[in-house]
């Protein structure tokens, strides 16, 4: 294309219609065809299709960056969220009350059941909220970046580590974990071995020193440093550690 218009001008091409477009000359490239069919669109039309679906394209995604009353055309940004200052004030994709989250099952009787599929370990282990608070904590200072489009910027997440997760499962070497949510349709993530053992990587109870709220995923959330947003599942109710 670009050969083509340096050759014959782009204006002088703007102004050939279909039925006047004649195919390109042989090259040695052989990336023309020798007999091709009439054309069933002008060049002009092909620049035309490929400019007016990048103007969309833009006119799609700049309110996401730009704010404001723009936002509302921004087609893959979640709509309709108000952040102010607090600590929680970020950017979520999916609320508690739209992932069909209820009260009860995130209330005392919440447990986080670990389980391996590694040879020879021992049953389940299912811990309280108070019991996972009681472990060593971390903190990591990570964004979410979301498939969607979006990223809140970098919030600041305490909780434990998934390597310790494993261990007390007893799967060290695990070479995946799935993940699993209260969350009705979607809850669910496969995790790696690299993303299990990265020290940054998180199964979180807090954010930016405030507890998690039910749309940022109470009582626990997973949070990764470097991978998509999917991954930083919400509601986590059971790690199934594989081999």
């Amino acid at each position: 294309m670009v050969r083509t218009l340096r050759r014959g001008g782009l204006l002088r091409e703007l102004r050939v219609d279909t039925a006047h477009t004649v195919p390109e000359s042989p090259d040695a490239s052989s990336l023309v065809p020798t007999a091709p069919a009439a054309a069933t669109i002008s060049r002009r039309g092909v620049l035309g299709f490929a400019g007016a679906g990048s103007l969309l394209l833009l006119a799609l995604s700049v309110g996401q960056s730009i704010g404001g009353p723009l936002r509302r055309t921004a087609l893959l940004a979640p709509h309709g969220q108000v952040t102010g200052s607090g600590p929680e004030d970020f950017q979520i994709n999916v609320t508690a009350a739209e992932a069909g989250i209820k009260p009860a099952s995130t209330g005392d009787s919440w447990r986080l059941t670990l389980t391996s599929k590694e040879a020879g370990n021992g049953p389940s282990v299912a811990m309280t909220r108070a019991q996972l608070l009681a472990m060593p904590q971390h903190t990591v200072s990570l964004a979410i970046n979301c498939v969607e489009g979006w990223s809140t910027g970098n919030q600041t997440w305490t909780g434990v580590r998934l390597r310790d997760l494993a261990r007390l499962a007893g799967a060290e070497n695990a070479a995946n974990v799935v993940v699993q949510s209260l969350q009705q349709h979607g809850g669910h993530a496969i995790l790696s071995a690299g993303q299990i053992t990265n020290p940054d990587s998180l199964l979180a109870f807090r954010v930016n020193s405030a507890e998690l709220s039910s749309d940022h995923g109470y009582p626990a959330r997973v949070i990764l440093p470097a991978s998509p947003g999917v991954h930083n599942i919400k509601w986590v109710t059971k790690m199934t550690f594989g081999s």
